[in-house]
């Protein structure tokens, strides 16, 4: 049962409505399609067509049990996925092990997850229901865990796919579109094979549970198998990496 009420003040909302802004998310695909690296732009295109979407997926996390518990603990996820001491404690086979693997080996520092939380489609948002500030945070901060539990490396149809997965997560037609067009975008350059691994993906995220809703701190000491059962993610595929940008550098470094 809801705990939403529309007879309150702002008529049951926990954000302000926004504007359907199609030609701000078109400047932003040119640029992303141009430099796939400025992932600003990602946030430039989610905040021009997210319309309802986030509202709706707010009060679905609220009237999830443990989504709900998860918003009112208020303990930014930022500060527990920054702390590498803690990660390194966790078990070894854990989702918090795999998760510190996987940071350390794509060069991503500490330092760069707190000028990430610098950027998100809600910074000029309204918020009348201070939660959803906080799942808009959780949600920008759990990327590179989902990363880790579906199995999608950053590579350009890896960051396609799990894109796809976030949008059957959240229904947020910002996330649909920069989907689309990275497909489009990399068939037309003779990689036939990911549109259809981004199908995968968005199948994927609808068979899976609520990963917004998720208590990602106390996952982070389970086995990484368990977690995925637990969260309903099947087991990762073989889709065919495609690097290109920065994340060629740092695949070319690594060979």
């Amino acid at each position: 049962m809801s705990e939403r009420d529309k007879s309150g003040p702002h008529q049951g909302r926990a954000v302000a409505k926004r504007p359907i802004e199609p030609m701000e998310a078109l400047r932003g695909i040119r640029i992303l399609l141009g430099d796939p690296d400025d992932t600003g732009q990602v946030f430039r295109i989610i905040r021009a067509l997210s319309g309802d979407a986030f509202e709706r997926l707010f009060w679905r996390v609220v009237d999830d049990p443990v989504g709900r518990q998860v918003l009112e603990r208020k303990r930014p996820l930022l500060d527990v996925l920054s702390d590498r001491a803690a990660l390194k404690d966790c078990p070894e086979g854990s989702l918090g092990r795999a998760y510190l693997a996987f940071v350390e080996r794509e060069q991503l520092t500490a330092d760069g997850l707190v000028d990430a939380s610098n950027e998100s489609p809600f910074d000029d948002a309204v918020f009348y229901d201070q939660r959803a500030r906080i799942l808009g945070d959780r949600i920008r901060d759990m990327h590179d865990l989902w990363h880790v539990v579906t199995g999608y490396s950053r590579d350009l149809v890896g960051e396609g796919a799990l894109l796809a997965f976030t949008y059957a997560q959240t229904r947020n037609r910002g996330i649909g579109f920069i989907v689309a067009a990275g497909a489009m975008k990399l068939y037309k350059e003779g990689h036939g094979h990911a549109p259809k691994a981004m199908w995968q993906g968005y199948l994927r995220g609808r068979r899976a549970g609520l990963l917004p809703a998720a208590d990602w701190e106390a996952l982070l000491e389970l086995p990484l198998d368990d977690v995925r059962r637990r969260l309903g993610i099947d087991d990762p595929p073989d889709y065919g990496e495609v690097y290109g940008g920065e994340a060629a550098e740092l695949h070319a470094e690594a060979a």
